[in-house]
Parts: structure tokens; C-alpha cells; sequence
């Protein structure tokens, strides 16, 4: 099993090319993009259209793990949902860079902005925000408002994001995601939900002369592995598994 598989019920990457101007969307052009991405993942068969200028080629969903891909006027995705390698995921992202170019046309200059997003799902049936604040505490700065007399929490999604350079052009966030509402806690009515870990890689702005997007990629991909290894796995994800358990 991967190894970051293993720290949540759910564990994806996906990647994110945002563009200054307009992806092409004519048919040939769209259909041509997929089709050569296809001949790298002959499962990814599943094509439709949303919306009428977002595109879609998936894998079957019911397999556990499967591949995704979309184009929209100024955004091109790609995620790996419970892959079995997370090189495979590195180098799905890395195919979708390498085609682009000449596949829709994306120009270096035209980089609004490239993210690579490591994100882990836990299943939990109760109050999210609780949770995070037993498994992760609160800042010392607001533990006196969880104190008031009759105080609960509805809303508690710690998040933190970094510059990893002088420019801030290089950025990496920690955020989590509660998908607990006020109408849940005040029923005592709840659903199991996923409860979201993403730890976030961002490059804003053009490449750098000569650089490609599978560079940079890597690049982002570094960041991300050093964040979850190094910091996240334990302060974070580990944290979150064993309140969940022991609830």
C-alpha cells in the first residue's frame, strides 16, 4: 500500500495549471488533447462535458483509485484519487505538462499560476470542528473564547500558508476542512464526512526563462513531500487518525 495511502481514508493529488488567457476550445483541439493523453492511460475512457466549456476524461470511479483529467477556459486539472504509487501520480501530472504546450497551446509566459495539492480525507460521523480542536488544539491567543460560559464551536479550520521565496512567487499552504455546520451541531445530527488535510504547493507568475512546467513541477512536488514528511504526518494527519479512533 502507499505509504500516504495508509495515514488517511482517502489520499489524492492533483495538480492545477491556471492560465492568464483562454485555453482553446474548439473540438479538434480538445478532443486531440485528450486523445494523446489517452494513449498514456488507455483506462481513462470516460468523456464528457459540464457546463459546456469544461471538458472531462476520468476512469471509472467504482474502482477505489482512478485518474482524472479537465480543461476549462483557464484552468487545466489533473488528480490521482488513491493511487497505488504516488509516483504515478507525479507522473500522470507530468504527461498532462508535457503536452499542453503543444497540445492547447500553453506558452511559459502564460502561467497565472501552477499548484500541486497532496490532500487526505478522514471519514467521521460527529462535529468536525471539535475534533480538530481536541486532535490539533486552538491558538493560545483564542483558547479564552472556547471557554465562555455556554461556548461551542462551529467553525475551526486552522490553516497557515508560507513564502519559500523572496518574491513570494513560491508558496506552500496547510489548511483543514471541516464540513460541519451550525444546523448539524444545534440538531446533534450528524453525517458521516470527510474531514480534509490539504497541504498545498503554489508557484505564481511566468516560468523562469528556460524553465519548463515539468521542472517546475518537480519543484512543487519537493515542497510537498517535505511538508508532509517532515511536519504534517505527525503533527497533523497522525493527530486527526487517533482522535477519530478513540471517539
Amino acid at each position: 500500500m502507499n505509504a500516504y495511502q495508509s495515514l488517511a481514508d482517502d489520499y489524492y493529488v492533483n495538480m492545477n495549471l491556471s492560465t492568464e488567457m483562454e485555453l482553446p476550445s474548439n473540438r479538434e483541439t480538445v478532443l486531440h488533447f485528450f486523445e494523446q493523453l489517452q494513449k498514456s492511460y488507455p483506462e481513462m475512457r470516460n468523456f464528457y462535458s459540464r457546463d459546456k466549456r469544461d471538458f472531462v476524461l476520468e476512469e471509472d470511479k467504482d474502482r477505489g483509485n482512478h485518474r482524472w483529467c479537465a480543461v476549462e477556459p483557464r484552468r487545466i486539472s489533473s488528480g490521482y484519487v488513491n493511487p497505488e504509487q504516488t509516483e504515478d501520480a507525479w507522473e500522470q501530472h507530468r504527461r498532462i505538462l508535457e503536452i499542453a504546450p503543444y497540445g492547447l497551446s500553453v506558452s511559459p509566459l502564460d502561467c497565472e499560476a501552477l499548484d500541486l495539492l497532496m490532500g487526505f480525507d478522514f471519514n467521521y460521523r460527529g462535529n468536525h470542528n471539535h475534533l480538530v480542536a481536541e486532535a490539533l488544539g486552538v491558538c493560545p491567543a483564542m483558547e479564552g473564547l472556547g471557554a465562555l460560559p455556554g461556548a461551542t464551536i462551529i467553525s475551526h479550520e486552522p490553516n497557515i500558508t508560507i513564502a519559500l521565496d523572496d518574491e513570494c512567487r513560491l508558496q506552500c499552504r496547510l489548511s483543514v476542512e471541516s464540513r460541519t455546520n451550525a444546523y448539524q451541531i444545534r440538531t446533534g445530527e450528524f453525517q458521516e464526512e470527510q474531514l480534509s488535510v490539504y497541504i498545498t504547493a503554489r508557484h505564481y507568475g511566468s516560468l523562469s526563462n528556460g524553465q519548463t512546467y515539468p521542472e517546475l513541477l518537480k519543484r512543487l512536488q519537493e515542497v510537498c513531500c517535505h511538508v508532509v514528511d517532515n511536519y504534517a504526518t505527525e503533527s497533523v494527519l497522525q493527530p486527526l487518525a487517533r482522535a477519530i479512533a478513540l471517539g
